[in-house]
């Protein structure tokens, strides 16, 4: 039986890669550099699945390259905002996310920017590596408790669930939430969570405001100037969603003018780059989108995808089929 064509857009974990092999006759990047638009529909003309990542913007103008070949997009990746999944339904074209393998480890990630902000961590490394520090005395990098404080999180999903758990259990945190969703009372009760009608009242009453709602043309500058000027001047921010949910520009403003206490980012408006200020703000701890980046997690996701490619060629039901 012939093996389906596939390319793959950047590295994956090795063992992924053994496993591509096997299955699929594939075309790997060993360059490990985001193929530009023209390669990318190059890509589509030339194979039965393309096997992207969030670092391609596969547009409605790549999608509609003449001669496509591919009929079956198989993302690494749990957000697929990078992909015109609007163009890809029109012109036939299935697409599969790797929801659910990454949840625990991304709210990992936002309870250690949660602590990295509120404690002031980052400002002691840099201090400590700098060879500035002087010895303890009883002002010196006074941060903000964390235990016991009102946690705001906005989409109330997988991974909203999985941070309300670390924070609630762990941290003894109150949990306050929107989503457009009225979710069951098993979900909410076990987290003691409360629903709030309006992201405004989310802002208003939390000490940690966490984004996680999914990347959408509706959640996009969700978090805006109007909305950051409703947090208290104590509070923090946290995005482990996607950049473009908050209002950059805002966001550094807010941080400069003291508006509100800190910020701790994971994820940017234009990935790699990000204005120099939330590189050098000391309210600000930034992360280079580490949500998902431990061994087994990105093994999950690899895997998830072949799983995913795999059932498509199989005509099969797709674990997690986007459109």
């Amino acid at each position: 039986m012939t093996k389906p064509v596939a390319i793959v857009t950047r590295r994956w974990p090795e063992d992924n890669e053994e496993r591509l092999k096997e299955l699929f006759d594939v075309t790997l990047n060993e360059t490990d550099v985001p193929f530009t638009s023209d390669q990318l529909k190059e890509a589509l003309q030339n194979c039965d699945v393309l096997m992207p990542t969030v670092t391609d913007k596969i547009t409605a103008d790549v999608l509609s390259v003449e001669n496509r070949r591919a009929n079956m997009i198989g993302n690494f990746g749990v957000g697929f905002n990078h992909i015109d999944i609007e163009k890809a339904k029109e012109l036939g074209i299935t697409v599969s996310n790797t929801p659910s393998v990454l949840t625990d480890c991304t709210a990992d990630i936002a309870m250690s920017l949660i602590l990295m902000a509120a404690r002031r961590v980052g400002e002691g490394e840099r201090e400590l590596r700098a060879n500035n520090w002087t010895g303890w005395r009883p002002t010196h990098l006074l941060g903000t408790k964390v235990t016991g404080k009102k946690l705001g999180v906005i989409g109330f999903g997988r991974i909203g669930q999985a941070v309300a758990k670390r924070a609630h259990f762990g941290f003894d945190m109150e949990i306050l939430y929107w989503d457009p969703m009225d979710l069951p009372k098993d979900v909410t009760e076990q987290f003691n969570a409360k629903r709030l009608e309006t992201i405004e009242e989310v802002c208003k009453q939390s000490d940690f405001v966490s984004v996680n709602c999914p990347a959408t043309k509706e959640t996009f500058h969700l978090i805006n100037e109007s909305r950051l000027n409703l947090m208290k001047d104590t509070a923090f921010l946290i995005n482990t969603a996607r950049g473009d949910i908050v209002d950059e520009k805002a966001l550094v403003d807010a941080l400069k003018n003291k508006t509100i206490a800190g910020a701790g980012l994971d994820v940017f408006e234009t990935e790699p780059n990000l204005p120099d200020e939330l590189k050098t703000l000391e309210n600000v701890v930034s992360y280079p989108h580490l949500g998902s980046a431990t061994i087994e997690t990105r093994i999950a996701m690899g895997n998830t995808a072949i799983d995913n490619s795999l059932a498509y060629f199989a005509k099969e039901e797709l674990p997690n089929k986007v459109v």
